[in-house]
């Protein structure tokens, strides 16, 4: 399950009331229209998220992570979730939810970039919690589709619901207690995520959860922590989706063997999420950001246009070139060196960032 990190400071938006004087609740709000339509949806989440935080002392909000952070370890319990009521829950999302919110973000835009013609007319959210996939979803494609979110944890689900009451995309959101693991089973849909889960679970649940994914999925999403176990984890998933008959979208420019030795190496990106005051208080840290690191893979069972090259990463930039190391369609890890004389190539390539895509040849 996962959730993630970002700045939640709260909005000075008045409450208001409806037409009989009812008062409106700060989701309600949000959802009604009060806080423009035009918000993106990363600023409705901050913004929803920091609200539930107002009847959350500080004090109980940071000791619930910490205890959260220590405790949610391994398999899926079998009898009553580590995220046990609301205070958990509350706390656990607004220290996790972003990041999670934004790491599939990108996950799920490299791989728009692949499939430029497709967009999921259904979703299934496995291990969801409070639903950070689905928002990253609807942040994504335009338009309403069927939406399923399953967890083990009755509070994250329930919060999830409050929550997603903030974006109209999500409101007929089904929210259902599911136990992850080999017994799962799961409806046809065009999308399947499974995001931050496949660490909680054992080998044959893994290898299960992926199997179900790929029988009911067109598509199928899976984000992991950008750990070197974080990746091992990934590149399973992605051996048995390659064998479902799955195409590799993102990051891979192929469906081939990842031509990283294992214990050598580990490919995984980043992204920035705002910190809340929350976060810095739980991690101590004075920055007004972190950088969430992240592994993935994307894939479909249709055809797909996957990125010529990848940028796997971070651009180093130095006097009058670019060095880039790049993942390639020919299933190799190259530096590539891209000088001022390269013109125009020379300026995409200051511009590049890890994780993107690279069409050019210096």
């Amino acid at each position: 399950m996962t959730l993630t990190s970002a700045s939640w400071a709260p909005a000075s938006t008045a409450d208001s009331s409806t037409a009989d004087g009812h008062r409106l609740g700060p989701l309600a709000l949000l959802g009604a229209g009060v806080v423009a339509g035009s918000v993106a949806p990363a600023e409705t989440l901050r913004t929803a998220l920091a609200r539930l935080l107002d009847g959350l002392s500080p004090r109980q909000a940071a000791g619930a992570v910490e205890r959260l952070i220590g405790n949610y370890r391994g398999a899926t319990p079998t009898d009553a979730p580590i995220l046990r009521d609301r205070a958990d829950v509350v706390a656990y999302a607004a220290y996790r939810m972003p990041a999670t919110f934004e790491a599939v973000r990108s996950a799920l835009d490299a791989f728009a970039d692949a499939v430029p013609e497709w967009s999921p007319q259904g979703h299934v959210d496995v291990g969801g919690g409070t639903g950070a996939a689905t928002w990253a979803v609807a942040a994504t494609w335009d338009g309403d589709r069927p939406v399923t979110v399953l967890d083990w944890a009755e509070p994250a689900l329930a919060l999830g619901k409050e929550i997603a009451a903030a974006n109209p995309a999500l409101r007929n959101t089904s929210w259902r207690r599911a136990r992850i693991g080999s017994a799962l089973t799961l409806d046809p849909t065009d999308l399947v995520t499974v995001s931050y889960v496949l660490n909680e679970l054992t080998v044959p649940d893994r290898a299960a959860l992926v199997d179900a994914a790929a029988t009911a999925a067109q598509a199928v999403v899976i984000v992991e922590a950008g750990t070197p176990d974080g990746y091992a984890r990934v590149i399973e998933a992605r051996d048995r989706l390659v064998a479902a008959g799955f195409h590799i979208a993102a990051p891979c420019p192929h469906s081939a063997a990842c031509p990283i030795v294992p214990g050598e190496d580990w490919c995984h990106f980043s992204t920035r999420v705002s910190r809340s005051s929350l976060h810095r208080k739980v991690k101590g840290g004075s920055l007004p950001y972190e950088d969430e690191k992240f592994s993935y893979v994307a894939a479909a069972r249709f055809p797909v246009e996957p990125a010529p090259a990848r940028v796997v990463r971070r651009p180093q930039i130095r006097k009058g070139q670019v060095l880039l190391d790049l993942c390639e369609t020919d299933e190799q890890l190259r530096r590539t060196t891209v000088t001022k004389r390269h013109g125009d190539l020379y300026k995409a390539a200051r511009d590049v960032s890890w994780g993107d895509p690279w069409t050019e040849k210096a």
